[in-house]
């Protein structure tokens, strides 16, 4: 004799598998065996169990969809974030909803408005102008939110990020190490976190070798080639610079540095040395190879849709993750010769 069966529990013992197989069945996950389906289907046709579609529902909602704000994906660094936080999207099952604002403040603000009425149960947003929108402040009360790489002044949500003060100390240290007095810096978008993070670094190595900080010559750019060859063009081009090093807030500046060199004939790192930041698969192809400071982007956006995740199934967690960067020594740095 059949007796009534109202749980999933029971289901899950007459086909000899776990309760997470048995709804895995119910929501069609196809990573189940079709032997291991068929058993999970039989159970449920000779128990005549019937699925809580309003409880099935509720869960799914608490972790449908999340949504990921990031200025571009030209930039490799933000690309390995992105790629982290789809990782974990997928793990979890859930569907990320990916925006591109071009670090341009008005489309930042035109997502943070539009997101407010979209179905997304979380945001992870990664700021390219530094700028806190009222759209932005609204999203943060009527969403799960939470900042990855970027963070911005009067906003306090978590934040995931990187050890960026330390690493461009220990990368500007190393230059010094080698000899150069005369160093001249490629900085990163003004307002930004990790560009004022990055030349607080560089000001604090500067000034505990005997030198003014406030001395060396510096350029903000956008994280981006053009601006790092744009830069080095301005802070080279005189024939008086002096400058015998570059220390560059991210690889891509970097890069478009060495291109200005290579251009007029400057050898590196003969005649000039330069730096970068991010360790993009690119950096270590170079030639020469880069010296530059590395940060894990894809456990940084891991770690930010897991702790957004959390967040969403009322799981405490710390409110900040400060990931530590590596020094990577290339051959773009080389001893100064003494003149």
């Amino acid at each position: 004799m059949k007796r009534r069966v109202t749980t999933i529990r029971d289901v899950a013992a007459l086909a000899r598998v776990s309760v997470g197989t048995v709804s895995a069945v119910i929501n069609g996950n196809p990573t189940v065996a079709d032997s291991t389906r068929q058993r999970v289907l039989n159970g449920i046709q000779e128990l005549s169990y019937k699925p809580n579609s309003k409880a099935r529902s509720l869960r799914a909602h608490r972790v449908s969809s999340v949504g990921l704000i990031v200025p571009d994906l030209q930039n490799p660094f933000f690309s390995s974030i992105a790629e982290g936080v789809q990782l974990t999207a997928e793990e979890n099952d859930v569907l990320l909803v990916l925006c591109m604002t071009w670090a341009q403040a008005d489309r930042e603000q035109y997502y943070a408005q539009t997101l407010q009425t979209a179905r997304l149960d979380g945001i992870i947003y990664l700021s390219g102008t530094g700028i806190p929108s009222p759209n932005l402040l609204l999203l943060a009360k009527s969403r799960q939110i939470l900042f990855v790489d970027e963070s911005l002044p009067g906003v306090d949500i978590p934040f995931i990020s990187a050890e960026n003060r330390s690493g461009a100390r220990a990368v500007a240290q190393h230059v010094l190490s080698m000899g150069h007095r005369s160093v001249g810096i490629v900085g990163g978008p003004p307002r930004l976190w990790t560009s004022e993070q990055r030349l607080a670094g560089y000001r604090e190595a500067l000034a505990a070798a005997g030198l003014n900080p406030d001395g060396a010559p510096m350029i903000a750019g956008d994280y981006s080639e053009a601006s790092g060859y744009r830069i080095a063009r301005e802070l080279l081009g005189k024939t008086d610079s002096g400058i015998t090093a570059l220390l560059c807030a991210n690889d891509l500046m970097a890069i478009g540095a060495m291109k200005f060199c290579r251009d007029v004939g400057l050898r590196v790192p003969a005649d000039l040395s330069i730096t970068g930041f991010d360790d993009i698969p690119a950096s270590s192809l170079l030639d020469p190879p880069l010296t530059t400071v590395a940060q894990p982007g894809r456990e940084m956006g891991r770690a930010a849709a897991q702790l957004l995740l959390h967040q969403i199934k009322g799981i405490s967690r710390p409110p900040v993750t400060d990931f530590p960067t590596t020094l990577c020594l290339r051959k773009s740095v080389a001893a100064r010769q003494p003149e």
